[in-house]
């Protein structure tokens, strides 16, 4: 057990597969530990090693632990462990195609999540599930009072004013039954209502207690909740190589299907976080509604690119650039300079050796 220097794991929830292997990458350890104790405990027992595992649930909880005890975690994006993954899945081969995927040295990986920065991401998705519930819940209404002949608008605000309408006086002479209906959906709205402020206000004291949010919503087009969103995930900004790493990570990069030296780009890849790549994209639609009066160099550059490709296209790649931004700003530790222009080195042109 001393001799292990990388140790990958497949997670379950009470079944462990483990694969250790030593310098040279022989593989010196196969075992299977069928119990949340006796799993901690085996790890707590082994001398300081690289551990890896896939990036699943429970596996920035476990993280957190092995670091206590000394060893330096990594998580592995899972559809990057399955090409490493030989012949049958199971268990075993599982946790051999992770060791794998960890000894690749184009490998990318990401670090554990802290405490704090699960805490508010957390709150995110609840509140996120919140306004889904909320956006359901007026569709049902809007369909239901469609078949009684009211055609309510689109949006959460003229559901808020046309309830109290129906309820109060009755102007389409629905039903007793119908009426108490309506009365119970919409005391489901107000309480959907409540609790979605109730987390607005939990993630506003969130972004109170933040520098690295303040620092982030200086940027336009992103607001507290892209500030408090952005800063968990982007901790210091070690974990990500530059700003274009992280865009890619949220998926706001074109994908590819390019072969025999003809490269063809599609629609952005869609991959990573969906939840912070829509907080983004709805703040630089935000940006673009109100550019046509402004000079600055952003927005002569929003202007023309809406004219060659469209505003859906040109809010795409605004929320590119404000993630790569975002980036910047954490990693240097600054505030948003409109009139930043980045420092270009002029490297010296190499000799061409003409061929006789």
């Amino acid at each position: 057990m001393n001799n292990i220097t990388l140790l990958a794991i497949d997670l379950a929830k009470q079944v462990f597969q483990l694969h250790g292997t030593d310098a040279k990458g022989k593989a010196i350890l196969k075992k299977k530990i069928s119990s949340r104790g006796k799993f901690l405990e085996f790890i707590a027992r082994l001398s300081p090693c690289n551990i890896y595992m896939e990036a699943c649930g429970s596996s920035n909880y476990w993280g957190r632990k092995f670091i206590k005890f000394g060893h330096d975690v990594k998580l592995i994006n899972p559809k990057y462990v399955k090409p490493f993954v030989k012949r049958n899945k199971n268990d075993a081969n599982d946790a051999e195609g992770i060791a794998a995927a960890a000894m690749s040295p184009s490998m990318s990986f990401c670090n554990v999540k802290t405490e704090a920065h699960q805490d508010i991401q957390s709150t995110h998705r609840i509140r996120n599930l919140l306004v889904q519930q909320r956006t359901a819940l007026v569709n049902q209404i809007r369909g239901l009072l469609a078949e009684y002949g009211d055609v309510t608008a689109k949006g959460v605000a003229n559901i808020r004013k046309r309830l109290p309408e129906i309820l109060g006086d009755n102007p389409d002479n629905l039903s007793c039954l119908m009426l108490s209906n309506i009365s119970d959906l919409y005391a489901d709205f107000q309480r959907l209502d409540k609790q979605i402020a109730v987390y607005d206000k939990k993630i506003e004291n969130l972004f109170k207690g933040s520098e690295t949010s303040k620092q982030l919503e200086t940027i336009p087009g992103i607001g507290v909740l892209g500030s408090t969103i952005l800063a968990s995930m982007l901790a210091s900004g070690s974990s990500f190589r530059n700003g274009r790493h992280f865009a890619a990570f949220l998926g706001l990069t074109p994908r590819q299907h390019s072969s025999g030296g003809k490269e063809r780009l599609l629609g952005i890849s869609k991959g990573g976080d969906t939840y912070a790549r829509k907080i983004l994209i709805h703040g630089a639609r935000s940006v673009l509604l109100r550019v046509e009066k402004k000079t600055d160099s952003q927005s002569m550059w929003i202007k023309d690119l809406i004219i060659r490709r469209g505003s859906n296209k040109t809010a795409v790649a605004l929320a590119n650039k404000m993630a790569r931004t975002a980036w910047a700003l954490v990693n240097e530790n600054t505030g948003y300079n409109p009139n930043h222009k980045p420092i270009i080195i002029n490297k010296p042109k190499s000799k061409i050796l003409k061929v006789a």
